[in-house]
């Protein structure tokens, strides 16, 4: 007999992508993904089942189903269509989360526990250290927004794996998701043909592939490798970083440097035409940036990305159409500018 495996959150891009990889996985019996609404994506054969884990009823199905593995993929920063409010994302986010361990915890047929979150509980601080480690304490705790709510959802987990030891529970932390299909925030925000920024700050960042994020995640729900140890916290990114003006550059978008309350005010603006979420936790990430250690990834969970940030940056810069300035128009027009000047 195959494992039994519940996804939530399958209305998303990125949760259908996962649900077809695990199918090719031959040890799942039944794959059963649900979420408040029918999802727009294909699921391939997984069988989809309408609720929201907000309710009482996740724990029947739970029961019902003999779930043994749970993968956690709904939790988010951004509602899926235009009538989504940020309202009902922190509900589904925190309450959601909240009622879901719940039921976990009452099943006794689940083994395995998966939940997707974001390096944004590190914060973006001006007194952070350099590189985050999965024990870093955050200098200035997140205020809210999505940030607060992966804080709070982390925070029912550890209080989960402490009251069912039996069960192996892995956080995954993923960095800035980028890819030709990645629909984040910042994926919006780079694509902008002008890209506003901080006066004054140029800051480190780094992604991960959605091709990759796929990938550890089929990796955390299945079997532990030889050698490794899926039960934990990990920082999930690509190697290596990018400076903000370096992928301006990459995309060959003009940057418009702006004063910290010029930009905060800006960020409301491109919210309220429903351009971008410029939100205020993104516009401290494209301040002060934010760079994690991937060290237990690769050593304990054994896990190597297959695109580095820059890689995957170059993936998804060559999927959006040439900017203001082309980097190759540049670069001929500044050879061709030393060629004058080298000929008088």
């Amino acid at each position: 007999m195959g494992r039994v495996v519940l996804v939530t959150g399958a209305g998303r891009q990125l949760t259908a992508r996962f649900i077809r990889r695990v199918q090719r996985d031959g040890d799942i019996d039944r794959l059963i993904a649900v979420d408040v609404q029918p999802p727009a994506h294909q699921l391939g054969s997984a069988e989809f089942i309408a609720a929201d884990i907000r309710q009482p009823a996740i724990g029947r199905l739970l029961a019902e189903h003999q779930v043994d593995t749970v993968v956690h993929m709904d939790v988010n920063g951004t509602p899926i269509g235009p009538r989504g409010s940020r309202t009902s994302v922190k509900e589904t986010n925190v309450i959601g989360t909240m009622q879901l361990l719940g039921a976990c915890q009452k099943a006794p047929s689940v083994r395995r526990l998966v939940v997707k979150s974001s390096t944004n509980v590190y914060g973006s601080a001006p007194r952070d250290p350099a590189v985050f480690v999965e024990s870093t304490v955050a200098k200035a705790l997140p205020s809210g927004g999505f940030a607060k709510d992966a804080v709070e959802v982390e925070g029912y987990v550890r209080g989960f794996a402490r009251r069912r030891p039996d069960v192996s529970v892995t956080v995954l932390r993923f960095a800035n998701i980028l890819g030709p299909t990645a629909d984040t925030p910042l994926a919006e925000y780079f694509k902008l043909p002008v890209l506003p920024t901080v006066l004054g700050y140029d800051p480190r960042l780094q992604f991960v592939h959605e091709d990759d994020a796929v990938e550890v995640l089929a990796l955390a729900a299945g079997e532990p490798r030889r050698g490794s140890y899926s039960a934990g916290t990990f920082n999930i990114a690509g190697g290596g970083v990018l400076l903000l003006s370096q992928c301006a550059r990459r995309l060959g978008r003009p940057t418009a440097p702006m004063l910290l309350p010029a930009i905060r005010w800006a960020g409301s603006a491109l919210r309220a035409v429903g351009v971008t979420d410029f939100s205020p936790e993104q516009i401290r990430l494209l301040t002060h940036g934010r760079v994690v250690r991937t060290s237990q990834m690769r050593e304990m969970l054994g896990f190597t990305p297959m695109f580095t940030t820059a890689e995957a940056f170059g993936d998804f810069a060559a999927s959006q159409p040439p900017g203001l300035l082309p980097p190759r128009t540049i670069a001929g027009a500044v050879d061709r500018m030393q060629e004058a000047v080298r000929h008088g």
